[in-house]
């Protein structure tokens, strides 16, 4: 499939894959995509009550902020005000896992209230103002057959792909509910 036909990034079903901002074609081209997160869930998804969501969001241009124990405990104190289900999170150095299941409230509420407050909390620690957190996020909302646990594994071994522990215990920026 030529690149040109890929209109700018945007993917025909199942023909490739999206990494920050490129996409991939199955070919291996790529073109430039205008953005990789969304500011609200992708179109045509829906906020379900009940639904388990795995969620990351990224620090303004990955900037590395969150590598101090007090700021990845800010970050996680203001998942704990959230009014979701929290089962499993990971505070990377420049990034956020979270696996949550909704309550009421609607997934672009909660992060919008969960990336403003944290934002406001963790730049009044650090001393500093202006953007924390890069607009948008991305979602994936977990289908009843995919195991929770499995997921949640996945997110909390994180820091050991990433090279920066050598044993998961070693990390202080994670937790999950079967731990």
């Amino acid at each position: 499939m030529p690149a040109k036909d890929l209109a700018f990034g945007k993917a025909i079903r199942g023909q490739g894959r999206s990494y920050g901002k490129l996409f991939f074609s199955i070919q291996g081209c790529f073109v430039p995509t205008t953005h990789f997160h969304a500011r609200n869930l992708r179109k045509g998804r829906f906020s379900e009550s009940g639904r388990a969501y795995l969620v990351t969001t990224v620090c303004h241009e990955r900037a590395r902020l969150l590598t101090e124990l007090r700021v990845m405990r800010a970050v996680v104190q203001e998942m704990a005000c959230a009014k979701v289900q929290t089962l499993a999170y990971v505070v990377m150095p420049d990034h956020v896992h979270w696996l949550l299941v909704l309550d009421v409230e609607s997934l672009p509420n909660v992060l919008r209230r969960f990336k403003s407050c944290s934002a406001r909390s963790v730049n009044a620690y650090l001393g500093r103002d202006g953007r924390f957190w890069q607009a948008g996020y991305h979602e994936h909302a977990l289908r009843r057959e995919e195991n929770l646990r499995t997921v949640a594994r996945y997110i909390v071994a994180n820091p050991l792909r990433a090279g920066l522990v050598k044993r998961i215990g070693d990390y202080s920026g994670w937790d999950a509910i079967w731990l």
